[in-house]
């Protein structure tokens, strides 16, 4: 597989769920693969390199249809007008950011080392034999088309890939990779608390109104669980801080209790 083509697949993967978090609403990304055709001369371009790696060039082309209606649904699900097209812009562009942090975790465990992005000038001409690979993005009004093609510095980081893994299956040993863990750590989690739990039937579910009690398992005086990520980490008490909620943590689970939770 091209690399542009693998590119233009990952950021399908990340540029979807970072729209639908910004919008609330179901959005869909799907790379189309590599074709004839080329952005307009009326498309925005977004332009990345690796750093440290300055011939590795990545180019993503937004078509004017996917920006507005996008940066506009992001607006309008924060509450603020979507008139102005800077903001409408800005508001598209804060959806790209979140997709290519995600990107570039995903190339760096491709790489076997450690991507973080340089921000190029966006006017500078791509190369004349660059190939791009479309995506198409649809969903909660939101349409268009965008381009993802990767210069010829990418390539070279392909052919040290491959001859890594040449020398990885002659020598038996692994190939050695830079830490990521400075990486990872900026990886965000959902957090969430729980008083406790139970099931109805749906029956009784639909009738549920305005002042019914649900019961759940877990008494007053037992703590509530923290959880990240949809594992349970620690246990605590209620508190209040500042005006806000907070959990005092009292315990933190073992790692096999935290592996039950999973399963």
């Amino acid at each position: 597989m091209k690399i542009s083509d693998w590119l233009a697949q990952e950021w399908a993967l990340q540029i979807g769920p970072a729209i639908s978090s910004l919008t609330g609403e179901p959005v869909q990304a799907d790379a189309a693969g590599a074709e004839a055709e080329r952005p307009g001369a009326d498309a925005l371009h977004i332009v990345r390199r690796v750093h440290e790696t300055p011939e590795a060039v990545l180019r993503i082309a937004i078509s004017p249809e996917l920006w507005r209606t996008a940066g506009q649904a992001v607006l309008r699900g924060a509450g603020l007008p979507a008139e102005d097209e800077a903001e409408v812009r800005n508001a598209f562009l804060e959806a790209v950011q979140q997709s290519l942090g995600q990107l570039a975790v995903s190339l760096a465990r491709r790489l076997g080392r450690e991507v973080n992005w340089v921000e190029e000038d966006s006017g500078a001409a791509p190369d004349a034999d660059a190939e791009w690979a479309a995506v198409e993005v649809s969903g909660g009004g939101i349409h268009g088309r965008a381009w993802v093609a990767a210069n010829s510095g990418f390539v070279l980081e392909e052919a040290r890939e491959e001859s890594a893994a040449a020398e990885t299956g002659e020598s038996g040993e692994p190939a050695p990779r830079r830490p990521m863990l400075d990486l990872l750590m900026e990886v965000e989690l959902p957090v969430s608390v729980t008083f406790g739990r139970t099931q109805l039937r749906l029956k009784d579910a639909v009738k549920l109104t305005s002042g019914s009690i649900v019961e759940l398992n877990r008494s007053i005086i037992e703590p509530v669980e923290v959880i990240v990520n949809n594992c349970v980490i620690a246990r605590g008490e209620v508190v209040v801080f500042e005006g806000n909620y907070g959990v005092r943590i009292q315990q933190i689970v073992s790692r096999e209790e935290r592996l039950r939770t999973l399963f």
